[in-house]
């Protein structure tokens, strides 16, 4: 019942964010019945079916291809789903900023366009400054410079320059300056209102260009932003996971590892995911980015692989090719308990690993113990500490690998010196960080409990979105000092 629950909320609020992701890019930014809102409204339909299909086809046995086919569209959908949404929301402190500053743009253009209107001319014409002042013009004054204006019938007619534009009747006569006035003059044509400030905004544009109407131009440029924003992050995402992990290099200090152990670098590789997007190249960078430091001993600390020894057993068929003086270890993270723990045992030993299953081995200047994931309690097969370090000599250094950094605890009371886990991914995308800082006690990197250390990797691969946004794949030589050297 919980869980139908919390499946029906979760569903709920994928509905909710893809409407508002719609809305945005979609409703906001096209034209009803238009191409482009048609493939929008259809993409918001299609792809989260996708993601819904790529999280479950594993779960309930379709056939590897289809989990294939369904997993880079449907789980890259969910990436850029989160960072879309995440610009989004950033555009909407953005938008009523946007759309004052165009306002008070176009009301300026408008002022503009208004005053340029009231006046026809300057002082410098004689004529248009009158008529702009509402003085009618005198007689004379529309003779050119240097002619006069002759009214006797000897004289012929004058020579005068080319005609001006009709002047009103008054205007035309032949009579003395001083009786040109009319008795009673017209009044004077009234000047046009000078718009409301609300009329300027909407009814004078800048002259001489178009555009579409503000808020479709915000929500343009608000969702234009926020695309290429989301999108481009998630690109660079995808870049670094495809690419392969980095190396990263820590000195742990350990108080009873003897001098003659001081140096010893183990290799540490956490969640690589093998799966239906991640395959056999990707297992192949891990194992030669290993082999690069020329590891004492590799620790392989769980998430190994996302499907059956049938599906995926190809694909991690490299990592036969591990290089290091005292071997490869390996211990069970959660995921292969949803893709047959057992046989993912079995097949890692055919491979050269040698899996630690509530088991420890001793080596040369300290006990390394590995204990099964917490998921194994649900087969009977969790970690039992008792088993892996109950009766050893606490005299020496212990090295324990456990898949969660959450078994801290437990490594504290049964005096472990240090702790290699994974399972975090340290957040793998932004800001997932701080949810997995709510359910584990440490993240990423190296921290101490008491006399404990606990040093946990990022993990060279990524599950789910083959994205990773702040936190980088690696892969980490630890390398143990001794005090006494």
């Amino acid at each position: 019942m919980v869980f139908v629950l919390v499946a029906l909320v979760v569903l709920a609020l994928l509905a909710s964010v893809h409407r508002y992701v719609w809305r945005r890019f979609v409703g906001d930014t096209t034209a009803p019945g238009s191409t482009l809102r048609t493939v929008g409204t259809v993409a918001a339909f299609v792809l989260p079916l996708l993601s819904l299909g790529a999280m479950t086809s594993g779960r309930i046995g379709a056939p590897f291809w289809l989990q294939q086919v369904l997993a880079w569209p449907g789980f890259l959908w969910l990436a850029a789903l989160m960072y879309l949404t995440l610009a989004l929301l950033v555009g909407e402190v953005a938008r009523p900023l946007l759309t004052r500053v165009l306002a008070r743009r176009d009301a300026a253009a408008a002022a503009r366009a208004t005053a340029g209107t009231g006046t026809t001319g300057t002082a410098g014409d004689g004529t248009l400054a009158a008529t702009a002042s509402g003085t009618r013009p005198r007689t004379e004054e529309l003779v050119p410079a240097g002619r006069t204006c002759r009214s006797t019938s000897a004289d012929p007619a004058p020579v005068t320059a080319p005609a001006p534009e009709p002047e009103p009747e008054a205007v035309r006569g032949t009579e003395p300056a001083e009786q040109a006035e009319p008795a009673d003059p017209e009044p004077e044509e009234a000047e046009p209102a000078e718009p409301e400030p609300e009329e300027a905004e909407s009814a004078a544009p800048a002259p001489g260009i178009t555009h579409p109407s503000r808020r479709l131009f915000v929500s343009r440029v608000v969702g234009g932003a926020a695309a290429a924003a989301g999108l481009a992050t998630v690109g660079y995402g995808t870049a670094g996971v495809l690419r392969g992990p980095s190396v990263q290099r820590v000195t742990v200090p350990l108080a009873k590892l003897p001098r003659a152990a001081h140096g010893f670098r183990i290799a540490v590789v956490s969640d690589i995911h093998i799966g239906p997007i991640l395959g056999r190249a990707h297992t192949r960078r891990i194992v030669d980015t290993i082999n690069s430091t020329s590891p004492d001993l590799v620790a392989v600390v769980g998430d190994l692989v996302d499907g059956s020894v049938a599906d995926l057993g190809s694909a991690a068929e490299p990592l036969a090719g591990l290089r290091a003086r005292h071997g490869s270890f390996f211990v069970t993270g959660n995921h292969e308990y949803f893709s047959g723990a057992e046989q993912w045992v079995n097949h890692v030993r055919e491979l050269g690993l040698i899996p630690l299953e509530n088991a420890r081995v001793e080596m040369d200047g300290f006990d390394l113990a590995g204990v099964n994931d917490i998921a194994g309690e649900t087969e009977g097969q969790g970690p039992d500490f008792v088993r892996a370090l109950g009766d050893r000599d606490r005299g020496r250094a212990a090295v324990l690998l456990a898949h969660q950094p959450v078994v801290i605890h437990d490594a504290v009371e049964h005096g472990v010196d240090l702790q290699l886990s994974g399972h975090t991914h340290g957040g793998q995308l932004w800001p997932g960080n701080y949810l997995a800082e709510l359910a584990n006690p440490t993240v990423a990197g190296l921290e101490r409990y008491g006399d404990t250390q606990l040093f946990v990797s990022r993990g060279a691969g990524a599950w789910g979105p083959p994205v990773r946004v702040g936190a980088p794949a690696d892969i980490t030589v630890v390398e143990l000092a001794s005090r006494q050297a």
